[in-house]
């Protein structure tokens, strides 16, 4: 997949555990963890401005995007 998720680079800048966040922007903890993952297909921006204001970040902190060359290797 060309976006690739930080989620967990920005928990760990912010002290933060998966766990604290899940409760904060109530969302399960199971869901949390697919989303940290990347095998989500997608995030409602309810989600992600929670996720932001929690971790006092912007999108672009926790999203990046990959080329799919770049992610395979070649």
């Amino acid at each position: 997949m060309s976006i690739v998720v930080r989620l967990d680079v920005m928990l760990a800048l912010r002290k933060m555990r998966s766990k604290d966040l899940a409760a904060k922007i109530d969302i399960t903890e199971a869901n949390l963890s697919l989303l940290k993952s990347g095998k989500v297909k997608g995030i409602r921006f309810s989600t992600l401005e929670a996720i932001c204001e929690a971790l006092d970040c912007k999108p672009g902190d926790i999203l990046d995007y990959e080329p799919e060359a770049a992610a395979n290797g070649n």
